[in-house]
């Protein structure tokens, strides 16, 4: 009688038949990068903190989160959410809401008080940060990691940059915004307020610094020329916000035009309306799609009573009568809005100018080998400039001047500063394939509706600068968390290991995911096919 034929199901035993032959192409796990981790400026592992705060281990998530951003407080209220408009969840039904998670987390450090960890013996070395906006904090926070010594020099009267000066408070509270930066210099950078730099090379060698990382921000508003543009009823929207800061705040009067249209431009609009403003026009040359303001600053405003002049320009200001005259516009045969000679008037008391901002780069004066190019400092790929030593980051620089860029601009410049600093070369990491739709097993994945942050009604918005955006609660948190699909990375779903007609799939023990028993495994694939992430691919077989 023949021999029967034997199964053993134990994996790692001897099966009577080996299959390994049969194959063509072998199954591997690979590690592919999540869209929401390739679209967040600050370079976070957002993927990586959502899978702590899916386990209900918040201060985890968290400390995963700040080892690339400090900030999650402020980011999770001020930041645009790029990563949102990449997540492949948004293709099934709505994106994760990743920022609203983040935002937990920021406000869960500080309500429990958790302090920053780990900071690398004494380097020794001496760095010099220029500004204290988001750039400067973020380079000083990994610079301290490192080990170097770190000291700020900041310009004005409070740290925060263009956060405290530029946000209104209805965004940004400032007790949030205190705290975040309360926790960075607790590692221990050194501060000076009120030290305005005026030559670098003098400050590296009064003070024994070993390099120097510039981040002055634009906090110089864009002028137009207006008749009786200098007029005190014509004011930039960058000072406008700046006088936020102080004890009595500016007089606006009842009627008032804002010129421009950016994200700076709406939050002076919105902010003229809690000033006491009746009306709150914004007057912009170019159509709304040719807006740079994000579309939710141009949704709240508009919410909140802030009427919007498109195609139009400011051609005369007479505050004299009350009015400014404005020029309506009409789009030629390439989309540019051309001057067509109709004029209109318009009720105003004053107008705020918010065409722009640029950096005050009168610190670079000494350095003539720094090169600055229509308004930005001209960088290597290390964000060092001409002179060794000396890098640049944040809004210096032509990139988008945001909030998350500038973090990560201050995180990149500090590696790259640490590298220098020890006579290396700062390493490009090599970029995983990234985790496309098409690669996922969306049928996986039940409907989850996204949760919505709550927010202030409309009737209280223009009476106060109280917050309006709301938080998540635990509950809602860890809901929006567990949306995540995990793009392109294994979240030990056991669906390899279920589906495996081989019983080729070895399990390796929590958070240590799968392997695979290639003497076992024929290459049929149907663990590619079944894997809900997209964390396995066919690969021919070596001969």
């Amino acid at each position: 009688m023949d021999k029967p034929f034997a199964i053993t199901l134990d994996v790692g035993t001897s099966l009577a038949n080996k299959t390994g032959s049969w194959r063509v192409d072998r199954p591997v796990y690979l590690d592919r990068l999540p869209p929401c981790n390739d679209g967040c400026p600050a370079g976070e592992n957002i993927q990586g903190w959502l899978y702590y705060v899916e386990e209900g281990d918040y201060e985890q998530a968290w400390r995963r989160l700040v080892e690339d951003n400090p900030m999650p407080a402020i980011m999770g209220r001020v930041c645009y959410h790029p990563c949102e408009t990449a997540c492949n969840r948004a293709k099934l039904d709505e994106a994760v809401g990743i920022n609203a998670v983040e935002r937990f987390l920021g406000d869960q450090a500080i309500e429990h008080g958790w302090s920053f960890g780990f900071v690398a013996p004494p380097s020794n070395k001496r760095v010099l940060v220029i500004g204290s906006g988001p750039a400067g904090l973020s380079a000083a926070y990994h610079l301290r990691r490192f080990g170097h010594a770190v000291t700020i020099y900041e310009a004005g009267w409070a740290l925060g940059g263009m956060m405290r000066f530029g946000i209104p408070k209805y965004r940004l509270p400032r007790e949030v915004l205190d705290a975040e930066i309360e926790r960075i210099c607790a590692l221990g950078v050194e501060v000076e307020l009120g030290h305005r730099v005026t030559d670098v090379p003098e400050e590296m060698r009064a003070g024994g610094f070993d390099a120097v990382f510039m981040a002055v921000g634009a906090q110089l508003g864009k002028r137009a020329y207006l008749p009786a543009g200098d007029s005190a009823h014509v004011i930039d929207a960058v000072s406008l916000l700046h006088s936020m800061e102080g004890v009595d705040p500016p007089s606006l009067g009842r009627r008032v035009a804002i010129y421009g249209g950016g994200d700076t431009a709406m939050d002076a609009a919105r902010t003229a309306k809690r000033l006491g403003a009746t009306d709150a026009v914004v007057v912009y040359r170019r159509t709304r799609e040719k807006m740079p303001a994000h579309d939710i600053e141009v949704e709240e405003a508009v919410e909140e009573g802030v009427l919007m002049k498109w195609l139009s320009t400011i051609t005369d200001v007479d505050f004299d009568k009350g009015h400014i005259v404005i020029e309506k516009m009409a789009l030629d045969e390439t989309g540019f809005p051309q001057p067509t000679g109709e004029f209109e008037e318009l009720d105003a008391d004053c107008v705020v100018l918010a065409l722009g901002q640029e950096s005050d780069l009168t610190l670079l004066a000494s350095m003539p080998e720094v090169v600055v190019a229509d308004g930005s400092v001209q960088v290597g790929p290390d964000l060092m400039t001409g002179r060794p030593g000396v890098f640049a980051g944040g809004d210096v620089l032509p990139v988008d001047r945001t909030v998350t860029t500038a973090v990560g601009n201050g995180k990149k410049a500090a590696r790259a500063i640490d590298a220098w600093l020890r006579g290396e070369t700062l390493e490009t990491p090599v970029r995983h394939e990234l985790a496309s739709f098409e690669l996922l097993n969306t049928w996986y994945y039940a409907d989850a509706p996204r949760t919505e942050r709550p927010r202030l009604e409309v009737a209280r918005r223009t009476s106060t600068f109280d917050e309006i955006v709301q938080g998540l609660d635990e509950t809602n948190a860890l809901f929006e968390a567990r949306r995540c699909m995990s793009c392109g990375n294994c979240f030990e779903c056991d669906n390899c290991f279920g589906v495996c007609p081989d019983n080729s799939v070895v399990k390796l023990g929590f958070g240590n995911r799968y392997r695979f028993e290639y003497d076992y495994c024929k290459g049929c694939g149907i663990c590619v096919s079944e894997c809900p992430c997209g964390a396995i691919v066919m690969e021919p077989e070596l001969a």
